[in-house]
């Protein structure tokens, strides 16, 4: 019997995958559990037009991002850091000030997005990737003054 999957089932597949199963099974567990319905043409076709959408809706948002890491590449974010009388800086630069200053740039970019390693404790020129999109990234270069 052909199921359509309504969620996740462990060792089955996943939620939208159209599976083949015993009849008790889909019967007993599937059906009865609410996990999935019997698969008829129009369940099949609404499941593709579905993942058709859901395949756009992602290459959109994949060319944007890839747009997005064109302009943002070689930019010079500048970060102006509180300092003592002998030039030590007060706290750290972390990835949240700089997608913070990128943001005020017009990039926005969430503090998830900025591979930082370790905070930034002193003056000078950093080079910080930013992740835009799966597999898609950019280098920024950052001026701790």
């Amino acid at each position: 019997m052909k199921i359509l999957l309504l969620q996740d089932v462990k060792g089955q597949g996943k939620k939208g995958e159209i599976i083949n199963v015993s009849d008790g099974y889909a019967n007993n567990f599937l059906l009865k559990k609410g996990l999935g319905v019997i698969a008829t043409a129009d369940k099949i076709n609404s499941v593709d037009i579905h993942n058709k959408a859901v395949e756009k809706q992602k290459a959109a948002e994949r060319q944007k991002a890839q747009e997005d890491a064109n302009r943002l590449k070689g930019q010079t974010v500048t970060i102006v850091a509180s300092t003592g009388s002998q030039g030590k800086m007060y706290g750290s630069i972390t990835n949240k000030e700089i997608a913070e200053e990128l943001t005020k740039m017009g990039y926005p970019v969430d503090k998830k997005q900025v591979v930082l390693k370790d905070p930034i404790r002193q003056k000078g020129n950093y080079t910080v990737t930013v992740k835009m999109y799966a597999e898609i990234s950019t280098t920024v270069n950052i001026v701790v003054e």
